[in-house]
């Protein structure tokens, strides 16, 4: 088990006291645990099927074909149009679907008349109203805040990686290390960010799947966005390194791992954690906006900056996407900055210090 220490624990207890940040974080927490597990939620399939003494689990389960249940095709079942036709013969048959019965990349033209862009409609189960090719807009909002919180996770666990190993690298050894490493960076931190995003971006291969996109947009931020925490982590440790505890571990024969990782960076933990919320906010807002240019994730992955381009393209016909879009954004953005300024207040250096 990890034992924390005291000073630790009354940080901790310093974040829930916070009432704004603390609830933020839960709120946070548990809308990305919905969004992991949404097909639970917001899913075309059924979550539990019972056919003619059989149960079935299509959520998680292999696709089931309409001719499976006596239906004229063989692809994959309409499950809505299945529950109709089992109320309708009540022959003891039934399935459970989601809230939302819809996913992501489904066209719902039930109504032949359909052009897209159908507004928010409780009958219907189109809560948000729907884009223009008929997708439902809660259900791309959902898949998509979860493609956006896991790449700001990402994005903030790479970029601290790279930044820690290399700050800690130049403020502990110093001398020509620190300043040919300083250099370097300032030099990498001079490379416009914007620019080469999209140029890297636009030469991708188009016949990457999804998944690949996604991770190779990833490295490509992380790629040029390191350098700046860098500095902070660099000045942190080059200041702690001159305390005596450090001479002391020196003394006892600690090596220079051992100094860095147990003895610094918990000491400069501080700066590292305030910086967290902020870094996924602009995680968030950059993958929105790069895919608001159309630099982002590949189509027809669900996007908030997609669904705001649509939304700013049509709003006077479909203004319900520009609200949906925007006020998941700004919820999202404005529980993340509640989080940030908590742990910027309980992890105060002016409060709590793991030196005397």
């Amino acid at each position: 088990m990890i034992r924390l220490n005291p000073l630790t624990l009354r940080k901790i207890r310093r974040f829930r006291s916070i009432r704004r940040g603390y609830w933020s974080f839960v709120a946070l927490i548990a809308l990305y645990l919905v969004s992991l597990f949404g097909e639970l939620f917001v899913n075309k399939r059924a979550l539990l099927l019972h056919y003619e003494g059989e149960l079935f689990l299509p959520t998680y389960g292999k696709q089931l074909t309409g001719r499976q249940f006596g239906l004229d095709y063989d692809y994959e079942v309409d499950y809505r149009e299945l529950q109709k036709r089992f109320e309708e013969e009540q022959s003891g048959n039934w399935l459970i679907m989601p809230i939302i019965p819809y996913g992501p990349y489904e066209m719902d033209y039930a109504d032949e008349n359909a052009t897209g862009f159908s507004p928010p409609s409780l009958s219907s189960g189109h809560l948000c109203g729907t884009d223009k090719t008929e997708r439902d807009v809660l259900a791309r909002l959902l898949y998509g805040f979860r493609i956006a919180m896991t790449f700001a996770i990402g994005y903030l666990a790479l970029t601290y990686l790279i930044a820690i190993a290399a700050g800690s690298l130049m403020g502990f050894l110093g001398g020509k290390t620190d300043m040919v490493g300083l250099r370097l960076v300032e030099i990498w931190a001079n490379v416009p960010f914007l620019y080469m995003v999209i140029i890297l971006v636009s030469v991708m291969p188009g016949w990457w799947g999804v998944g690949w996109q996604v991770c190779a947009l990833l490295l490509i931020m992380v790629l040029f966005s390191w350098t700046g925490l860098t500095y902070y982590v660099r000045a942190a440790v080059y200041k702690e390194k001159s305390r005596d505890y450090v001479s002391a571990a020196k003394v006892i024969g600690a090596g220079p791992l051992r100094i860095i990782f147990k003895h610094l960076l918990p000491n400069v933990i501080s700066t590292l954690v305030t910086f967290a919320p902020f870094t996924i906010a602009a995680a968030i807002s950059s993958i929105t906006a790069l895919d608001f240019l159309g630099y982002g994730l590949p189509p027809p992955a669900p996007s908030w900056g997609e669904l705001l381009k649509q939304g700013v393209s049509n709003l006077r016909i479909a203004p319900w996407i520009v609200i949906s879009s925007v006020t998941a954004l700004v919820l999202t953005l404005t529980l993340v900055t509640f989080v940030g300024e908590a742990v910027r207040e309980a992890f105060d250096p002016k409060k709590f210090s793991t030196y005397e």
